[in-house]
Order: C-alpha cells, then sequence, then structure tokens
C-alpha cells in the first residue's frame, strides 16, 4: 500500500514536469509562430523608411526603391504561407497532445480558376487570419513558456550554483576567507533555499499555462466565427442532402404502404359492391352478406390510412401535445416504457414535431437495437437565458455502443434537431446503456 501510495503522489509531478516540457516546446515554437508577422512588419518598416527617404529626395532611397518594392511583394506570400505552416503545426499539437482534433476541416469553398485560388491562398483573408493566429499564439507560447521555463530553470539554477559554490570553496579550502563577513553565506543559503520554492512554483503553474495555451489556440483555429460559419455551412450541406434522401425514403414507405394496404383493400371493396349490386335483385340476402363484408373491409381500409397517417403527424399529437401523444408513442414500443412530462404549457407546433419524431425513432431503435429491458422517456421545459428549450431525453439499459454508420436513424434524428438549431447528444458506452438529449428551442 505504502507503494502505490508513492506512486500516486508522483504521478502529478511527473504531468508537471511533462507540462513544463511541453510549454519549453511551445517556447521554442514561439519564435517560428512570431516568424511571420516579424517579416512583415520589418518588410513594411524597411519599405517605408525607404520611401519617405525617396520622397525627402535622397537618390539612393530612390534607386533602391524598386528592389525594395519587389521584396515587400515576395515578402508577403512568403510570411503567409510560413503563417499557415504554424497554424498546421498548432493543429498537430492539439490533436497529438490533447486529442482535439476537428472531423471535418471547414474549407472554403474553391471557387474560380487556378490563379484565382492561388491568390487566395496568399492574399486572402485566411491567409491574414493566419498571421493573426499565429502571432497570438507565438506570444502566448513566448510569455507562458518563459514563464515557465524559467521559473524551473531560475529555481534549479540558483539551489545548484550555491550548492557548487559552497562545494568548490570547501575543496580549496577558503571556506573561511569567502564567508567571513557572514552575509555572503546566508545570501548563498537563501537562494540554495529559495530555488526549490521557486522551481516548485513554476511546475505548480505548469499545467495551468498548458490548459490556456490549449484554450487559446483552439478557439482561435476551430471555435473563431469564420470557423463556425463554415463548420455550419458544412453541417447543413450534409444535412439537406441526408434530408433529402431520408424523404424519398418516407416518400417510397407511404407509397408501399398504400400499395400493399389501403390500395388492396380498396380494390377488393370495389369487387365486394359489383358482386353485391349484381346479386341485388337475384338473391338479397347473399347482397346484404356483401355489404356487410364490404362494410368490414372499409374499416379496415380505415386502419390502414390511419396508421399511415400515424407515422406523418398523429392527429393526437395536434390536438393534445406531447403530454398524449408520447404515451401513444410508447404503447406501440414492445419495451416497456416510463413516460414522464413535465409541461406547464405547449412549446410551439414544430418543436412538439421534433420532439415526437425523435421519441418515435428513439423508441423504434431501442427496440430493433438495444436489447434493453426498460427504457425512460422525459419530456421537460428549461428555462434558458439564450431561449427556452424543450429537452427530450429517451434512457434505455441495453447493450449501449449507438453507431450512427450502422443505420440506426441517428443522422436523420441529429438532421431533424439542428434544422431548428437544436442540439443532440448521444452517450452510449458499450454495455452501459443509450441515453439521448435532445434540446429543441421552444419556439422552433
Amino acid at each position: 500500500m505504502r507503494g502505490g501510495g508513492s506512486s500516486l503522489e508522483l504521478r502529478p509531478w511527473g504531468e508537471r514536469l511533462v507540462a513544463v516540457l511541453h510549454l519549453f516546446t511551445s517556447l521554442v515554437l514561439a519564435l517560428l509562430y512570431l516568424a511571420p508577422a516579424a517579416i512583415l512588419l520589418a518588410a513594411v518598416n524597411g519599405f517605408s523608411i525607404t520611401g519617405v527617404q525617396a520622397l525627402l529626395g535622397d537618390a539612393d532611397a530612390r534607386q533602391t526603391m524598386p528592389q525594395v518594392s519587389v521584396l515587400l511583394v515576395l515578402t508577403v506570400p512568403a510570411a503567409t504561407l510560413l503563417a499557415r505552416f504554424s497554424c498546421r503545426i498548432q493543429r498537430s499539437r492539439l490533436g497529438s497532445v490533447f486529442g482535439i482534433v476537428e472531423s471535418t476541416e471547414p474549407e472554403p469553398r474553391r471557387e474560380g480558376g487556378p490563379v484565382r485560388r492561388v491568390l487566395r491562398v496568399l492574399f486572402g483573408l485566411d491567409a491574414w487570419s493566419a498571421v493573426l493566429y499565429s502571432a497570438v499564439a507565438g506570444l502566448t507560447g513566448l510569455l507562458s513558456g518563459g514563464l515557465a521555463v524559467v521559473l524551473v530553470a531560475y529555481g534549479l539554477g540558483t539551489m545548484l550554483g550555491g550548492l557548487l559554490g559552497i562545494a568548490l570553496v570547501l575543496a580549496d579550502g577558503t571556506f573561511t576567507d569567502a564567508f567571513a563577513d557572514g552575509k555572503r553565506l546566508a545570501m548563498v543559503v537563501v537562494f540554495i533555499l529559495l530555488g526549490p520554492l521557486v522551481a516548485t512554483a513554476g511546475l505548480r503553474v505548469a499545467p495551468w499555462l498548458v490548459r490556456v495555451d490549449a484554450e487559446l489556440v483552439q478557439r482561435m483555429l476551430f471555435d473563431s466565427p469564420r470557423v463556425r460559419v463554415r463548420r455550419r455551412l458544412i453541417e447543413l450541406r450534409d444535412s439537406r442532402s441526408r434530408m433529402v434522401d431520408a424523404a424519398e425514403a418516407e416518400r417510397r414507405r407511404i407509397e408501399r404502404d398504400l400499395h400493399d394496404g389501403a390500395q388492396q383493400r380498396l380494390l377488393a371493396l370495389t369487387m365486394t359492391l359489383t358482386r353485391a349490386r349484381a346479386k341485388f335483385d337475384r338473391d338479397p340476402d347473399q347482397a346484404r352478406a356483401l355489404l356487410k363484408e364490404a362494410q368490414s373491409e372499409s374499416k379496415a381500409v380505415m386502419a390502414d390510412l390511419r396508421e399511415v397517417a400515424r407515422g406523418l403527424h398523429p392527429r393526437v399529437l395536434t390536438d393534445h401535445g406531447l403530454e398524449a401523444a408520447l404515451p401513444v408513442a410508447a404503447g406501440r414500443c414492445p419495451v416497456p416504457v416510463r413516460v414522464d412530462v413535465e409541461l406547464a404549457e405547449r412549446p410551439s407546433p414544430r418543436a412538439e414535431g421534433i420532439a415526437y419524431y425523435v421519441a418515435s425513432e428513439a423508441l423504434t431503435n431501442v427496440a430493433k437495437h438495444a436489447g434493453a429491458a426498460t427504457v425512460t422517456v422525459r419530456a421537460e421545459h428549461v428555462a434558458r437565458r439564450g431561449g427556452d428549450l424543450l429537452r427530450l431525453t429517451v434512457v434505455d439499459d441495453g447493450r449501449g455502443g449507438a453507431d450512427p454508420e450502422a443505420g440506426t436513424g441517428l443522422y436523420g434524428l441529429w438532421d431533424r434537431v439542428h434544422a431548428v438549431d437544436g442540439e443532440l447528444a448521444v452517450h452510449s458506452p458499450p454495455g452501459g446503456g443509450t441515453v439521448l438529449t435532445a434540446n429543441i428551442p421552444w419556439k422552433a
């Protein structure tokens, strides 16, 4: 037990040492990150000074002005390309060290010819944004990495320097002469005692500085307004394609259900009525029996049509809301379902329709894939400053491991919810059941 305790105690210090090494790497890379902005500033400064001197009548400045202009023109693309390379390094570090990756890189739509695309890469808004991001990351790495490295290096250096100084004095036999007044010895002792404290402070602050550095870089590269807009456009493009496919699949389902169900029954009903009319004068009793059969068939047709319409938008949802519609959807699930609805008022009809669709599809997935014994469906009103939400939660105790690529309909749910700027989250660890949460704007 003692050995295990010491291992647990050493682990945080090992992590802090790794954090210091990470900050040291950031400090070294900060020079690369700052290079694009430094190159641009130097080129612009040289161009400005030469231009002012040329305007003031300096002959040498006028002669060198063309060369300086060409140098400035060549410096800009070199700086923007270096900035893009620096941003790529930052993305790679976020992925390899912190596991922060972007599943779909939000590149802008490629329009125009090759020349226009090259100019956009070298001089476009993204290029200048990369210069800005690279400069900010360089300054952050310089400050955070410099602080941690200086604290640790200074603390360890002063302690080791003091100890080495005392050892050399003792080895030479000049200890009494070197520290005759006592003040010098006291100063060395203070350095030896304060060194570990300063190094410990650097080790303790290092993880916090690493988190700040990673958070800043993540916000600049992955969560900037332009990147969020591009990511949203990509999501809308992908969801639009999936929703078109889903609408076509739904149309085919309705067509198949009508053809295999109601259409066949209507054909049988027509034939029965034709037979009844033919027998009405010759055999009234048989005709009445056929009319009774036709009445039963008409009821079956109505039942088939209700079943088709129920998959579109149930009447009970329109008339009475989720409080009455969710138990109906739960009643069609072969798995026992507990329904809990806490809504003081009804949300918008669109929000109700999306919530009902999500609940129905989730229950279908549970019945087909989860192998669960019980399911809980909960709908509640969540007050929020940015806008109230209708939160729908479906929890099952099945096998978990829900995979959107396995044909479980999760992409369809995601598209429905995101179409109204909602959020869908699925937590489904293997063997731990599934928790599906849909946050739908109350007034969607």
